[in-house]
Parts: C-alpha cells; structure tokens; sequence
C-alpha cells in the first residue's frame, strides 16, 4: 500500500519533503500541492515531475479524497489553521515546526486532537531521530553513567543574516535544543534563566550574542545551553550529559582525519542541513510507516506544545535576567496513553 500525500507549502523545505518522499523514501508518494503562490506550486510540479494536482486552498486539499495524509511545510503563522483542518477531517498530519506561532496556538491543537480520540500530529523535530542523539539516549537508558546530573550543551551557527533578533535566538535556534534535551532526559523543565556573556563584534548592532540559556528539570537535572550564532568557525552541536558514575557526550559528525601541510585535522560543517540530513530522512519515514501501520509515534502536539511554553518563558527571562518558571498544565491523559 502506498501513502497519498498532500504537501501545503511548497518553499525549500517542502520541496525537500517533496524529494524525500519522491526519490528517498518508501511507502508514500505526494499526490497533490498547494501554496500560497499557486504558479510557484505549478512550477515544483514540473521541476519533480510529479503527478500531483495543484490546489489553490489548502483546506481543499486537506478534504481531497485522494489525500491519505498532509505534509504542513508552508509559512509558521498558518500552521495552526491546517493542523485543526486536517485533524476535524481525521487526517495523519506532519506539521514543521511551530505546530503554532503562539503556546495558545498549540493548546487548541491539543485540545482538538484530543476531542477526537486518536492521535494524528507529529511536529517536526528531527533531533530525535538523529543518529547521535539516539546513541546518547541508549546510554542515558542503560544506567551506564547513573542519573543525569548535568547537561552542557552548546548550539552554534557560522553566522546569520541582519534580520534575526535576540529573541529568535530561543524561537529559531534553541528550540531544537528545547524538544531533543526533554525527550533525552524523559523530564519536564520547571525554570529558566538566560544570561549574556561579552558581546562578539561579529553580531549585528540589534542582536546580543551569544547567549547562555539555564535550564531546571522537575528532577533536578540542571542544563546549560550556550547559544552562539555567529561563531565563525563552523556548525557546532555539543551535549554533553554528566552523570552520577560517567560523562557521555554526542558524538562528532563522521568526518576523515587529516594528516596533511604538518597538521593532524578533521573538517568541521559549515551547513546545519548537511549535519541532520540523515535524521529528516528518518524523521519522515518513520511517519509514513505509523500512518500506514495506524499508529502515530514521533513528536506530539503535546511535544510541540510543551516547546511553545518554554520558548515563552526564556524570551520573558531574555528580557527580565530573572530565573522565570516554566508552568505546564497536567498532561491529558489522553498523552500517556500509547499512541493510536
């Protein structure tokens, strides 16, 4: 059986969905596009060569009859529309992230879903399916290095253009650390504060970086995260979980050693796409065979819910230096229960 696909959002990560589903991966195949810009829609059409019908509304593209599932790749703000769409038409829905650009926004996604009685959202966080980190989980699980203590974490860009803000720094960059560390450590944040060590004279003049985000888990675990986008040297990603009996970091991302012009070397990324290429093809696989197998596993609305409060509260402690707390409702028990 294959997975009709529709695709709303048809910009560079739609396209690359496009690809992946097309040329990549197994079990699915995009049958139908939409984007705001429907001649720009047209045009991907004949550059993938696909057999795909062009939607101008991407609600109908949702209630197509044809369409199995709905691939959100379009602009953040109209996530939260297409999403409800999909789950009142009870369709499996892959949303990138934001599931929502407000915590609120997610919230209603939740309740809907939920009203519904199956889960049918996975955001798209696809830390968890990178190879390195689940190798780190496996560790953290085998009670190798006992109970976490500590975590270091560093999330760092060559540089970025003069339209991003401080605040970006937690909605755009840190918001990957935000879902990976929770899923990581099986724990909920409880608190946050951010501090601005010296400014780099690399940042634009509106932009204060780097930054060092401190987080508290409700089991005491306490993380750090520096946040430094405009580094220079390369794309960096570092974890390090310091534990009761042992340390255990992330590994490197697989690279030749050097010997060469008498220097011992090993290249370091320059792009964040090629450092998770591998997990996005993952990622998506692993939804296209829960779809077909009637069971959703990867990152929940509750996943992308929890993310959007804790966004907002490090950009309230940005601006405040205070330690600001991170308060989560309960979680539905309609979320502890195994997906389906």
């Amino acid at each position: 059986m294959s997975l009709n696909i529709g695709v709303i959002g048809t910009g560079a990560i739609g396209q690359e969905h496009i690809r992946r589903c097309n040329k990549v991966l197994q079990g699915g195949r995009v049958v139908a596009v939409n984007d705001i810009n429907a001649d720009h829609a047209a045009k991907v059409v004949i550059n993938q060569r696909l057999e795909a019908k062009v939607y101008e509304n991407g609600h109908d593209l949702i209630n197509a009859p044809d369409v199995d599932a709905v691939l959100v790749t379009s602009w953040g703000p109209s996530h939260e529309e297409f999403v409800l769409s999909a789950i009142q038409a009870g369709k499996p829905v892959f949303c990138e992230k934001p599931l929502a650009v407000t915590a609120e926004g997610c919230k209603r996604i939740v309740e809907a879903e939920a009203r519904h009685g199956k889960r049918l959202v996975q955001v798209g966080f696809m830390r968890p399916y990178d190879s390195g980190y689940r190798a780190l989980k496996a560790v953290i699980g085998s009670g190798q290095i006992g109970e976490p203590l500590m975590l270091h974490c560093a999330h760092r860009n060559p540089e970025v253009g003069d339209s991003y803000t401080t605040d970006m720094a937690i909605t755009d960059t840190l918001i990957h650390e935000i879902d990976v560390l929770r899923w990581l450590l099986d724990d909920d944040y409880v608190s946050v504060q951010v501090v601005f060590p010296r400014r780099t004279s690399n940042a634009y003049s509106h932009l204060k970086d780097p930054q060092i985000v401190l987080f508290e888990t409700a089991k005491g675990t306490r993380i750090d995260v520096e946040i430094f986008v405009n580094c220079r040297y390369g794309y960096d990603i570092q974890c390090e979980v310091v534990g009761e009996t042992g340390i255990a970091r992330l590994p490197e991302p697989s690279s030749v050693q050097l010997r060469s012009e008498a220097k011992l070397s090993t290249s370091i990324l320059m792009d964040w796409k090629d450092r998770f290429i591998d997990a996005y093809d993952v990622e998506l696989q692993g939804f296209i065979n829960d779809v077909l197998a009637g069971q959703l596993t990867g990152p929940s609305a509750w996943d992308g819910y929890a993310a959007a409060v804790t966004a907002d509260a490090c950009v309230a402690a940005q601006l405040s230096g205070e330690i600001v707390p991170v308060t989560m409702p309960p979680r539905p028990a309609f979320y502890n229960q195994p997906a389906g």
